[in-house]
């Protein structure tokens, strides 16, 4: 598990491009802000993480077997 899979409400999933591996786990584990693309690959909604799924994203971020995915604070812009 990942050491500090620490998501709040309202923070927003990135993913790593270059550790990612195309796994899927991230999208087993929380469907509701990850789809796959037709590799594999990660595609996040991009809306913040809404207080009924942080357990859920949390559990996603610790479970990447490559630690690509996280929570940030901050919105893309």
């Amino acid at each position: 598990m990942a050491k500090n899979p620490q998501a709040e409400a309202g923070q927003y999933l990135r993913v790593n491009p270059i550790t990612c591996v195309a796994r899927g786990m991230c999208a087993e584990l929380l469907p509701e802000q990850v789809k796959l693309d037709e590799w594999g690959y990660p595609i996040l909604k991009g809306d913040p993480i809404p207080p009924q799924l942080v357990t859920h994203a949390r559990r996603a971020i610790a479970e990447c077997p490559t630690l690509a995915l996280r929570a940030d604070p901050t919105p893309r812009g």
